[in-house]
Parts: C-alpha cells; sequence; structure tokens
C-alpha cells in the first residue's frame, strides 16, 4: 500500500503552540488524578496461600567497580558508603571551558615580547589492559580476555570491541547448548515448566545474539562521540545482560535439575556480559565526554504542545467507524488523514464483529510489515471496542506499530496465565512486545489470574524506544514487566500489588495513577521491584509526577496490608519517585528488603520533591543507598538524560516533560 505523510499543518500548529506553550519554569502538566475510579475490575476472592517470591538472584559479585567508573554525585542526606554502594552512572556534562581572564593594555606603545615557546604536550600512554578493566565486576577475568589479543589493543574503546567479539562467540555457543538439551531432554523427565524454562532461554539467548551482532557491526562504523550511538549500544548491552539472568531466574524457579547441569555455561556467559557491559560503556563514556557531545539542560526544541495525534483519533472514532463499509477502506483514511497528523505507512482495523480487516489483534500483527524503519511511518492498527480474549505477541521484527483502543474499560485485552499454572513469569503475560517502536493508545490490558495464582504478567515489555499512552494495566503480582530497553509510560493506569512494577528497563512513567490493591493475607505489596544486576548497566524506574494510592478494595481496608515503594530485586536496583503525590498507604520507613542486607549498601533509591501524606522522609530506611536527591541527581532521571527521550518521543506525537 502506498506511504503517505501526516504532517501536521503548520497554520494549526502555530496558534496551538502559541496558546499551550509552557512556561520557562517546565512544570509538569495536571495530574490525571482519579483516586476512586470507576473502571477499577472487582477483586476475585482471596485465597490462603504464603507469600511468593522471585527466583533468588544469583550470589552478587564480590568485585566492586573502580571508583573512577561513576562519578559521585553530590552528598545527599543519606551518603552512600564509598566502598559498597556506587551511585548510578550518572550522565554528567563536562567541565565548562573557562575563559581567560583579560590582560591589561600595555603601557608602552611597543609590543610585547612573545611568550617563551612550550614543549609540545606528549601523547597520553596507551591504556593497559590492568587499567581498562579497572571497570568491569570482574577484572582478573577481563585481563585475561584481553591478554590473548596477538596485538594488545592500546585503547579502551578496540578492547570493547574484542570483548564484544568474545561475547557474541560466547552468545551463538550457548545457543546450541540450550538447542541439544531440549533436543536431548524434551521427550524424557522434564516437566512443562523445566521446557517451558528451557523454551524462554533459547529466545532469549537468540535476542542476545541480534543485540550483540548489532553492537559488533555498530562499533566498527558509527561515530562513538554522538551521544545516541553511545547510549544504543549501553541500552543494547544492559539488556544482553538482563536477558541472560531472566533466563537464570527461570530455570531457578522451576523444579528440575537444569540450572545445575547449565551452571557452568551461564557463569561464563554472565561474566563475559559483564566485562563487555564495563569495558564498552567507560571506554564509550570516556570518548563521549572528550568529544563533549552529551547535551545537557533543557533542549532548544520544545515538542510538550504538539498533540495532532488527537485528531487521527477523533477521525478512527467518528468517521470511519465499523457501522459502515468504510471499516475495511483504510486507504480511505489514509488518504484523508494527509498532512494532518503522524507518518504512516499502512493500516488495518480489528472488530470482533467481524466487518473489520481483522478479528483478532494478533492476526492483524502478523499482517504487518517486517523490519519498517522510522522513516517509513508506523503500521497503524485501530482495536474497536471490546473484549479481546487472546494472547498476543509483538515480535522484534514487527518494528513501528502503532495499536490505538477505544480507551480504558473499553478495548480490553485479557488473558490469566500465571506461574501457579505452569507458566513462566516470562511468558505468563497477556501482551509481549518486543518489536522497537511499539506504541499503545487507548487500551486496557489484564491478567485475571488473580492473587492466588501469584505471578501473572498483564504485559511483558521488553521493546526498544517503546510507548503507552492513556492505557491500563490490571493484575495483582508482576502486573507490569518493565523487561529491558527505553521505555515510557504516560498518564497510564497501573494496578498491582506484589512487585507489580518490575523489570530491569531504562523506564520513565509520568503522570500515572499507581494503585496498590489488596493483597494474600500476610501479603506485603511492593509497588517497584528493580532487576539491575551491574552498575555499569543504564537502567532504572523513574516515577515523575505520578499518584501513589490505594484502589478501592485496599482503601477499604487499609491497615491489613503494609505498602512500600519498592524493594530491591537483585543488588544494584535502581528507582527514584519525583514530584509525585505518595497517599498514606506507604509505610514511614518507604522501602522494603528483599532477603537481609543484600543489596541495601550496593542499590540506589532516590526520592526528590514529592508531596502527600505517605511523602514525609523523616522516618525512611538509613541504608546507605538510600538517597534525597538534589535537583541536580534528580535531573539524571529525566525523560532528556535517562532515556534520551527527545531523541525518539517526538514521532509519537505523545506529550512529555523532558526535564523536572
Amino acid at each position: 500500500m502506498s506511504t503517505f505523510l501526516f504532517i501536521f499543518s503548520l497554520s494549526l500548529l502555530v496558534p496551538l503552540l502559541l496558546a499551550q506553550a509552557p512556561s520557562p519554569s517546565h512544570a509538569p502538566p495536571p495530574l490525571k488524578q482519579s483516586p476512586s475510579p470507576t473502571h477499577v475490575p472487582p477483586s476475585p476472592p482471596l485465597k490462603q496461600s504464603s507469600s511468593p517470591t522471585h527466583a533468588p538472584p544469583p550470589p552478587p559479585p564480590k568485585q566492586s567497580p573502580s571508583p573512577t567508573h561513576a562519578p559521585s554525585p553530590p552528598p545527599p542526606k543519606h551518603s552512600p558508603s564509598p566502598t559498597h554502594a556506587p551511585p548510578p552512572p550518572l550522565k554528567q556534562s563536562p567541565s565548562p571551558t573557562h575563559a581567560p581572564s583579560p590582560t591589561s593594555s600595555p603601557s608602552s606603545t611597543h609590543a610585547p615580547p612573545p611568550p617563551p615557546l612550550k614543549a609540545p604536550t606528549p601523547p597520553p600512554p596507551p591504556s593497559s589492559p590492568s587499567s581498562a578493566c579497572k571497570s568491569t565486576l570482574y577484572p582478573k577475568l577481563c585481563r585475561s580476555i584481553l591478554s590473548s589479543i596477538r596485538s594488545s589493543p592500546s585503547d579502551p574503546y578496540n578492547m570493547g570491541k574484542f570483548s564484544i567479539k568474545q561475547s557474541l562467540k560466547q552468545a551463538k555457543k550457548l545457543a546450541k547448548v540450550f538447542e541439544d538439551f531440549l533436543r536431548k531432554h524434551k521427550s524424557s523427565s522434564l516437566n512443562n515448566a523445566a521446557i517451558a524454562a528451557l523454551e524462554d532461554c533459547s529466545e532469549l539467548n537468540q535476542l542476545n545474539v541480534n543485540y550483540l551482532d548489532s553492537v559488533s557491526q555498530e562499533l566498527k562504523s558509527a561515530n562513538s562521540s554522538n551521544a545516541e550511538f553511545v547510549e544504543k549500544i549501553e541500552t543494547y548491552l544492559s539488556a544482553v545482560a538482563t536477558n541472560h539472568y531472566t533466563c537464570y531466574d527461570g530455570l531457578v524457579l522451576v523444579k528440575s535439575d537444569i540450572a545445575n547441569a547449565l551452571a557452568v555455561p551461564l557463569s561464563n556467559a554472565t561474566k563475559l556480559y559483564s566485562v563487555s557491559l564495563g569495558l564498552v560503556t567507560q571506554a564509550l563514556k570516556k570518548n563521549l565526554k572528550k568529544h563533549k557531545t552529551r547535551k545537557h539542560g533543557l533542549p532548544t526544541q520544545d515538542y510538550r504542545v504538539r498533540q495532532p495525534l488527537k485528531n487521527l483519533i477523533k477521525l478512527l472514532r467518528t468517521k470511519y467507524s465499523c457501522t459502515s463499509s468504510n471499516c475495511t477502506r483504510s486507504e480511505r483514511i489514509l488518504k484523508e488523514s494527509e498532512n494532518k497528523g503522524i507518518l504512516l505507512k499502512e493500516f488495518a482495523i480489528v472488530s470482533l464483529d467481524g466487518r473489520a480487516n481483522f478479528t483478532s489483534i494478533g492476526e492483524a500483527i502478523a499482517s504487518a510489515p517486517d523490519f519498517l524503519r522510522p522513516e517509513d511511518g508506523y503500521f497503524l492498527i485501530y482495536v474497536r471496542e471490546g473484549n479481546y480474549e487472546e494472547y498476543v505477541v509483538v515480535p522484534i521484527q514487527k518494528k513501528n506499530i502503532l495499536l490505538i483502543g477505544d480507551g480504558i474499560n473499553k478495548t480490553c485485552i485479557t488473558g490469566n496465565h500465571s506461574v501457579a499454572d505452569g507458566w513462566t513469569t516470562y511468558n505468563s503475560s497477556t501482551f509481549a512486545v518486543s518489536g522497537e517502536r511499539f506504541v499503545a493508545v487507548d487500551v486496557t490490558f489484564r491478567n485475571t489470574a488473580g492473587p492466588q495464582k501469584h505471578q501473572a504478567v498483564a504485559v511483558r515489555n521488553n521493546a526498544d524506544l517503546s510507548t503507552f499512552y492513556r492505557c491500563s494495566f490490571e493484575g495483582y503480582q508482576d502486573t507490569l514487566y518493565v523487561h529491558s530497553l527505553r521505555q515510557f509510560y504516560r498518564e497510564c493506569d497501573i494496578y498491582g500489588t506484589v512487585d507489580f512494577i518490575f523489570g530491569n528497563a531504562a523506564v520513565v512513567f509520568q503522570s500515572c495513577n499507581i494503585y496498590a490493591r489488596k493483597p494474600l493475607p500476610k501479603q506485603n505489596n511492593a509497588i517497584t521491584a528493580q532487576g539491575r544486576t551491574d552498575p555499569n548497566q543504564n537502567t532504572g524506574i523513574s516515577i515523575q509526577n505520578c499518584r501513589i494510592d490505594a484502589a478501592p478494595d485496599l482503601a477499604a481496608d487499609l491497615d491489613s496490608t503494609k505498602n512500600y515503594l519498592g524493594r530491591p530485586w537483585k543488588v544494584y536496583s535502581r528507582t527514584v519517585f519525583m514530584q509525585s503525590y505518595i497517599g498514606e498507604l506507604i509505610q514511614s520507613a518507604g522501602w522494603l528488603e528483599w532477603n537481609g542486607t543484600d543489596g541495601l549498601d550496593t542499590l540506589f533509591y532516590g526520592e526528590f520533591d514529592n508531596h502527600g501524606p505517605g511523602a514525609d522522609t523523616s522516618k525512611r530506611v538509613q541504608w546507605s543507598g538510600y538517597n534525597l536527591l538534589t535537583a541536580t541527581q534528580a535531573w539524571n532521571f529525566t525523560v532528556l538524560n535517562f532515556t534520551l527521550g527527545n531523541t525518539w518521543l517526538p514521532d509519537t506525537d505523545i506529550p512529555y516533560v523532558e526535564g523536572l
């Protein structure tokens, strides 16, 4: 089908910009508050059950990164221990170049004598493997890897490129290991859960092969001093480590000896991926600082008032409803939308009544072209009102999908898979997306398994540069799995109980309503469980200008449950709450341990400028990894600095605030 550009008319946009231009303070738009929403699904009857836990993380590495790895931020109220709690890798602006002091005019008319000649500055000595390896968690292994190079590279960048080649070889070896293991044991004594965990490992490892191959190619040719390039490389390598740990966690949870049988190759890969992450990340950051290309502060162009997406939604829901034959005439919608909105490639409509292109969302996604580029535009799927009982997967090759529904509680995608019923956490999701630049608008995603079924995911998102706008995520334990890569959520509703926002993406939530529901008896609610496993990962959860409150079922019996902002799923867990309303449901301590003292000195938890009865920090935990953020530190967790959102969010026409 022909490609059409949807570009919003400048004559219409200029008055809108003049009328809605934000003030210089860049204050976020008013929060869409709905403390007692009418669309909260009723809670199913509760059953007695012991509180489940996630798979125990592998033992934290003994080696801590060099103090030079991540520059320490200004000391917060609770300053982390310098030997145990490395702060997050902050994206700091380079030191400004100071102008020389003006010289006084000479009293004589004669020219002053020329300054004495200076000897040329000698070039810096080449970096040694020993020096470069200090940035990794496994310096001994790192030195061993680099010592195998016949012609030793003289700079960290080339050392990093060599380590990526070794990691790619390891990932390809693991692919064969998983394939052989599945072939030999699938028909033997392995139970369904064990087979499912192995299949997850195979899928995740293939993603790692793709990411590492992409990184290897990028490092050969791309500009290593470009901020967007550096962010992409860091993101892919962070995802490689996350995918590997997800495989490990799944194997540990199943009642089988698989984890022990695969312990050696899994351990080797864990360490090698970490070494590559450390070497490449530090080399790129040094190069970026040298060229001073990282942008800081406010951007020169402000996209927050661009919302032509509204025009497209209005067109879909009025003129082209499924009450007429126009429902299947997608080319007419493309034609009439020309020059009025975002860039579209093709178009499909889904409706349960059969009067559309498709009756299921999965069929519509399968029909989308593979590997669309940003310049190709979005493949738009309009899903009419209805309850779609299906399990949807957006695979990695289905890029640039734009999914638009009829609104929260109108277009609903529903499932009930859970760990209790034999599914892995990774594959229990009702909706799973891996395709880059995925966008969802006005859709409800549900997992109705209930609290008694433990881990039951509504949405698993491991799609880079993905966005959810005005969506609802409804479940209990593990509702929203922000698995990996870069993600953004705006004006969404999220419901759950235990660890109901969890994963290891670099993710920002803005203007969202986050509601804790009533869990099983004796369970504690934790809103977040962030899974950062390495201090070199550029990942974390940033919750900004959101509302943290109790759902109606919990609000009616608030004293029955202790509720916390989060707990550290992995030892380098990183989560911040900024400029948000925190309701009375949150305990005064604020945060909860995962397993004793594990991670309390290596995590990074922060709060900044929050308000509400639960925002008082005077009785917060006294962990060395807990921080009261300064404005400078908080800026590092904004859309602008944490995900470089100003380079990709404008294409979605979804509103966002780039700073504080």
